[in-house]
């Protein structure tokens, strides 16, 4: 329980656990489903330690953490109560989103539990391929074939895994789930399509069927449904609403077993006989157009897909495309839409790797170092949100360098043959089962071509050239800082806007007004214009322009947020004149934002200006009811 105080400050801030619908967690993410958004506090939750940020997306409210997401899943679960589970309130209602809002939560809902083990069995089987293709094992023997069973197990039985993780979704029972998909695999089935066809439907069209078996006289189109996806889905989807129908008049005494009976006994035959193969005609269909659009120009497939991967995955939109992939490989035997985006990742740790060996700002280079071993093995939202994001120039060149990286990938006609592993752990999935031929090179070239452009832009013209000047003197200021620590026993702040001083009391913010955010005042703004009230680092710009903090030389945090509620403008009406890991000058502009307009949308912009740790500092408050940028807001006295 490390991350106890962690999970109780999100839950609280959600909303408590009674505004929870459900939570699971992927990567880096944790992902709420919340049944009233607008009683989150967002702001306070992107401030905690040891979160990243939060984003609305797809239907789901995305507190990003990082890697040590599980352990804080965890703690989330055992101190929310919700005893593992992930569906919490599975008969929630009210609004839903948009129906792409609706398919995006559905989709992440059902595969976010499965990702780990999906990863992995994908690596097991792309390094088993790897040492049968360098001659380090035979396809025959015994250690090949118990790592054979070890990767593909879930890949062949994934309807079994799915059928528990899509039924619990649509609010049904989870072992349900799990028998339909078991009977979807049943090994008996495969048997009964030796020998001649009893008789064959819809002869002479894509849909020709020969039927081997009948139920109560109806004819079974008898298909293979390992490693499928679409099938068990919908088959859940539709057993959840037999199950609910079912359990509205059955009597309580018999319902434990009576309506489970009910629900296999409706559910799988009319699976096999209609939802099946309707459900795998249309996979098919959905693979066959895939490659048909990508064979258009693979060129530009890959580079759109390509370049645009990151902005898709800080939305969590790339979950659209996964079943595609995963059905791609079942019907196909490969994909080609993952197979585009692949260098993504190598693009981003290029541009972290350039800002890492330019910068000489100390807390943007100790980010960099984690956030480039996380990219190596696929995790980038650690780059994106904490360095590459907030810097924009080096996330715009990460972009055109996983584009290029994309066009090689397309111009290659490179293939995926397993959903496998991310980052370095991602390259056996290229290995054809034929042996080792263009579709690795392919990867291998696109991932040294995009991680080569982006460092080399970001290097070049990433933006942290003017922080470098400004640093010129780190050296000097380094090593005079911790003798100015020492000797500072007191810091004025001045006020960063022309303004009216207010008490923190009366924002209309619970976050500033309780003093949970900081101590300190709030400003209410004559002029939209925001000046650095000390000399330090930018610690932190939020990518709206909306607020930012600054790190003192002596070592005070200074957050200043501009106006209530004004993220979710995303930027429309500010303009900075700074970046992350700037060093600035007392007096220097740092942001402008348009007052009327702003208060045209009806948003307050009372601004807060509060020292984060406070209990570092005695402070004292200026007097004044009006303020210039020259005036003294606040008088910090080292404790």
């Amino acid at each position: 329980m490390k991350y106890e105080q962690l999970a109780k400050d999100i839950i609280s801030n959600v909303g408590g656990k009674e505004n929870v619908s459900n939570v699971v967690h992927c990567i880096t993410r944790l992902r709420f489903k919340l049944k009233d958004e607008g009683k989150a506090n967002t702001e306070v939750i992107k401030n905690m330690d040891d979160v990243v940020t939060v984003m609305k997306s797809g239907g789901q409210y995305q507190v990003v953490i990082g890697n040590h997401v599980p352990d804080v899943y965890k703690a989330v679960v055992t101190v929310g109560g919700f005893q593992g589970q992930e569906q919490v309130d599975e008969t929630e209602e009210g609004p839903k989103g948009s129906l792409f809002s609706r398919f995006i939560d559905m989709i992440s809902s059902i595969f976010t539990p499965v990702l780990g083990v999906l990863a992995a069995s994908g690596m097991i089987k792309g390094f088993n391929a790897l040492f049968v293709a360098l001659g380090w094992l035979t396809n025959t023997s015994g250690t090949y074939q118990i790592l054979n069973a070890a990767g593909d197990a879930l890949f062949y039985f994934l309807p079994i895994f799915l059928g528990y993780t899509a039924i619990k979704k649509f609010g049904g029972t989870p072992f349900i789930g799990m028998a339909i998909g078991a009977a979807l695999v049943y090994p008996t089935l495969s048997t009964l399509t030796t020998g001649e066809p009893l008789y064959t439907l819809f002869s002479g069209t894509m849909f020709e069927s020969p039927i081997h078996v009948t139920f109560l006289g109806i004819p079974v189109i008898l298909m293979s449904y390992s490693s499928s996806v679409i099938p068990i889905i919908l088959s859940t989807f539709f057993a959840a609403k037999v199950e609910k129908w079912l359990r509205s008049f059955i009597p309580d005494v018999i319902k434990t077993f009576v309506v489970p009976l009910l629900t296999l006994l409706i559910v799988i035959p009319l699976t096999f006989m209609i939802i099946g193969p309707i459900a795998t005609w249309a996979s098919s269909l959905i693979g066959a157009g895939s490659l048909f659009l990508y064979n258009l120009s693979p060129v530009i497939a890959g580079i759109l897909l390509g370049g645009l991967w990151q902005v898709i995955v800080i939305f969590g939109l790339h979950w659209g495309l996964v079943p595609i992939a995963i059905n791609n490989v079942a019907t196909m035997g490969f994909d080609t839409i993952l197979a585009t985006v692949f260098a993504a990742s190598f693009a981003q740790i290029g541009a972290v790797l350039a800002i890492l060996i330019k910068t000489r700002d100390k807390k943007l280079k100790s980010l960099s170092i984690p956030a480039f071993i996380s990219g190596i093995f696929g995790v980038t939202e650690p780059a994106i949100y904490g360095i590459t994001l907030p810097l924009k120039k080096p996330f715009i060149i990460s972009c055109i360098g996983a584009a290029a990286g994309g066009a090689i990938l397309g111009l290659a006609n490179v293939k995926g043959y397993i959903i496998g592993g991310l980052g370095i752990f991602g390259i056996p999935s290229y290995i054809s089962p034929d042996g080792l031929g263009m579709d690795l090179w392919g990867a291998l070239i696109s991932i040294v071509v995009a991680f080569v452009v982006a460092f080399i832009l970001t290097y070049l013209f990433g933006g942290i050239g003017k922080e470098q000047k400004n640093s010129t003197n780190s050296e000097v200021k380094a090593a005079s800082n911790e003798v100015a620590a020492a000797i500072v026993q007191q810091e004025v702040i001045t006020s960063p806007l022309h303004g009216e001083v207010k008490a923190l009391s009366e924002v209309e913010d619970a976050a500033f007004s309780t003093g949970a955010l900081g101590y300190g005042l709030a400003i209410e703004p004559t002029e939209g214009k925001l000046y650095a009230p000390v000399s330090g680092t930018v610690s932190a710009l939020f990518p709206t322009n909306h607020a930012i903090g600054i790190t003192t030389d002596s070592g005070a945090d200074i957050l200043i947020h501009i106006g209530m509620d004004t993220v979710q403008f995303e930027g429309k009406y500010f303009k900075a004149h700074t970046v992350q890991g700037e060093y600035v000058e007392k007096g220097q502009l740092l942001i402008e934002f348009d007052i009327e307009e702003i208060r045209k949308e009806g948003k307050l912009l009372t601004t807060p200006v509060v020292v984060t740790n406070y209990k570092d500092y005695s402070i004292e408050l200026t007097n004044k009811k009006q303020v210039t940028t020259v005036d003294e807001l606040l008088k910090l006295d080292v404790k």
